[in-house]
């Protein structure tokens, strides 16, 4: 880590850390969860899993981004000083070490734990014969069709390696020579990755394909079988709408589609940026596969574990629940629990009682936001609906209930964002899904991704029209609802309503705006309308009125608002941010953000939620909404933050907050030199960790019901 810096401003570089290696002490946090004891021994597999997932993810966008940088000899600096070759060899080094750390944790304690537990994960080495002989026929009748055997050699070129997929590098004797001919066999990723065995454990699928090759290769059985894995770029010659002009041919109809599907096709066959190889492979072996695939010695990591670790995810041992942590399992809020069989009619009469505030997973995403949409498909007094839709389940009841409400005639509008990273090729799909019932398609605003997270429902009440909104921080995604943390807020507010019809007027008509009421709104004003939250903290700070901010996002890197909070706290304001991934801000530095605490939870949900709070002058402002302080989310997205005004949902939020800032177990509080380091109840303290104690105040809400307070924890 970076040593405390003593006497800078906020225009050194020694002011901020960098971005990259910061995204990597967020996953050095996961990967602390691995090494975790006090957890139960499959949900520290799990934590390996995901840690794979993470790694895969940063060689696609970060590595990929810093390599393009590099071959085209930028010497831009970042944040924190460095050239792109600095931040890509710093990188390399973390990554090492982090990689390092995960094959001891698997090889030396997960794997033995999991074996001292009745379910070994075997080499195909350690079986015995009855094993073995159960896993062959498995391959013949399972696996073996399957296989296409690719050779190199004068009239077969190199075949292509697809992106995060397994393979396995066979050499083959020539008869009557001493040379050996190269193979590639794929791992075929539609079979188990571990293979059941009869009694108990599981068997590496590349293992046992690598065992039975004989089959496949009668004649000349090979001489050596090698597994190594490619990780490409997530980008290829374009990246989704940034490239496109501003020609008229943008509006022709599909045309944007078109586009993002060749973007599909460019990453396909996008450069590698990483070669995963086990240790055994021979050196001459690597250094040929180097040369196929353009990658230099410095992209080739030697991994002891599996390659493909995110394929520990799809471990299922789902019959030991001692070895899992207690299931989580939603509860209704306590104002819709009762609604669930109740006429569509009464779901909206409860939001017109007032604001209803929603967090999920400890509150039900189906009994609140999907009922809520289901209530306005099938209500004959509905009359529109208009949506988001950024990233969706496979299988989206949403989507099924929108085109119900098309089906019924109702005005349905639907924003599909076709450029979320990876969610591509689905949002199409649905999106097209959607036109054919029907339903009114738009796909994005040209240059910008719509990040909003927003619902608008239009009812005709009384010979009248009210509209009802929904807005949040997560995804409309009935899957990722139960394991992010994300807040929402039901509403009929009437300037908050017609801030959420301007939204899609300009979303889905092309219009743009600056009156808004009640909505901060990027990329127009919504940076400057933290500024001057942030200034007049200041204000109220030299004033000697009460000051705060408290901020919970996932990501800090803009460099203005990071400039405006050292300013901040150079005020004499204190500032609570909780960033759950990256944050380039350096807290607690003597003269420069002294004031400033910034920590991280890392637990069983992802961390997702934005929220924001103001002390102003005692008067505290609440606000949630869409966007991190990065500079893609203020400049180059349609994002939205609304300020939450009914008196219960303040009290809500504010309790929510004051558990994050009790959290003596779950959190880690980052130091001046970058380090991060986990908090501990001291002796006698009770153990607060913020995700458990959120989830018993659900529960405790629940069993109160509606109306009566319950505490932080």
């Amino acid at each position: 880590m970076d040593a405390p810096p003593v006497g800078i401003g906020p225009d050194q570089p020694e002011a901020y850390f960098n971005r990259e290696l910061s995204w990597l002490a967020f996953a050095a946090r996961v990967l602390a969860l691995v090494e975790d004891p006090e957890l139960p021994l499959l949900e520290r597999v799990k934590f390996a899993g995901i840690m794979g997932m993470l790694h895969d993810e940063f060689f696609m966008k970060r590595v990929s981004g810093l390599k393009k940088l590099v071959q085209k000899g930028s010497r831009r600096r970042s944040l924190d000083g460095r050239t792109p070759e600095e931040e890509l060899a710093a990188c390399r080094d973390e990554i090492l070490r982090q990689t390092a750390t995960l094959d001891l944790r698997v090889l030396d304690e997960l794997r033995p734990a999991l074996e001292d537990a009745g379910i070994p994960l075997y080499d195909h080495d350690a079986l015995d014969a009855s094993a073995r002989e159960h896993v062959r026929r498995y391959f013949v009748a399972s696996v073996m069709p399957i296989l296409t055997p690719l050779a190199v050699d004068a009239e077969h070129p190199f075949p292509f390696i697809s992106n995060l997929g397994l393979n396995l590098a066979v050499q083959l004797p020539e008869p009557g020579t001493a040379r050996t001919r190269f193979v590639r066999v794929k791992v075929p990723n539609n079979r188990p990755r571990f293979i059941p065995l009869p009694r108990a454990g599981f068997v590496p699928l590349e293992q046992v394909i690598a065992a039975n090759l004989d089959l496949v290769f009668p004649s000349h059985p090979p001489e050596s079988v090698h597994l190594f894995r490619v990780t490409r770029g997530a980008e290829g010659e374009r990246d989704g709408r940034a490239d496109v002009g501003l020609d008229d041919d943008l509006l022709e109809p599909g045309r944007i589609v078109r586009l993002v599907a060749d973007d599909l096709k460019a990453r396909k066959f996008a450069g590698v940026v990483r070669l995963q190889v086990e240790p055994g492979m021979p050196q001459a072996l690597a250094d040929w596969l180097c040369a196929q695939l353009r990658v230099g010695p410095q992209d080739v990591f030697v991994q002891r574990h599996f390659l493909g670790l995110s394929d520990l995810l799809q471990l299922d041992v789902s019959d030991r629940p001692d070895l899992h942590l207690p299931p989580h399992r939603p509860v209704a809020h306590p104002r819709l629990a009762e609604l669930a069989t109740a006429s569509p009619e009464a779901f909206f009469d409860e939001i017109r009682r007032g604001d209803v505030f929603l967090h999920h997973p400890y509150q039900s995403f189906d009994s609140s936001v999907l009922r809520f949409l289901e209530s306005a498909a099938v209500d004959p007094d509905v009359l529109a609906i208009k949506l988001t839709i950024y990233r969706t389940s496979k299988d989206s009841p949403i989507v099924r209930a929108l085109a119900e409400a098309a089906r019924r005639g109702k005005q349905v509008a639907v924003l599909v964002e076709i450029t979320a990273r990876f969610d591509e090729a689905p949002n199409i799909a649905w999106g097209q899904f959607l036109e054919n019932e029907g339903v009114h398609v738009a796909y994005g605003v040209e240059r910008l991704k719509t990040h909003v997270k927003a619902a608008l429902v239009i009812r005709e009440e009384g010979g009248e029209l009210r509209r009802y909104a929904h807005l949040g921080t997560g995804n409309y995604h009935t899957g990722t609802a139960r394991l992010y943390e994300d807040v929402g807020v039901l509403t009929c507010e009437p300037e908050v309503c017609d801030d959420v019809a301007r939204i899609f007027n300009e979303l889905t008509g092309a219009s743009s705006t600056a009156a808004y009421r009640r909505l901060l709104v990027a990329p127009t004003f919504m940076r400057d309308a933290f500024v001057s939250r942030m200034r007049r903290e200041a204000e109220h700070a030299r004033a000697g009125r009460p000051s705060g901010i408290f901020a919970k996002l996932n990501q800090l890197q803009d460099r203005e608002v990071m400039r405006e909070l050292y300013a901040t706290s150079r005020a004499g304001v204190p500032i609570d941010l909780v960033v759950r991934g990256l944050c380039c801000l350096r807290p607690g530095v003597p003269g420069l953000s002294e004031t400033v605490r910034v920590w991280s939870v890392v637990g069983r949900f992802l961390e997702h939620s934005r929220i924001y709070r103001f002390e102003n002058g005692g008067d505290p402002e609440y606000l949630i909404g869409s966007a991190d302080w990065m500079k893609r989310n203020l400049e180059n997205r349609v994002e939205t933050i609304v300020p939450l005004a009914d008196p219960e949902v303040r009290r809500e939020v504010e309790a929510i907050i004051e558990t994050y800032r009790r959290d003596n177990a779950s959190a880690w509080d980052c130091r001046p030199d970058g380090s991060y380091v986990r908090r501990r109840p001291a002796a006698g303290e009770t153990r607060i960790a913020v995700q458990d104690a959120l989830a018993a105040r659900a529960r405790d809400r629940r069993s109160a019901g509606p109306g009566i307070p319950i505490p932080a924890v």
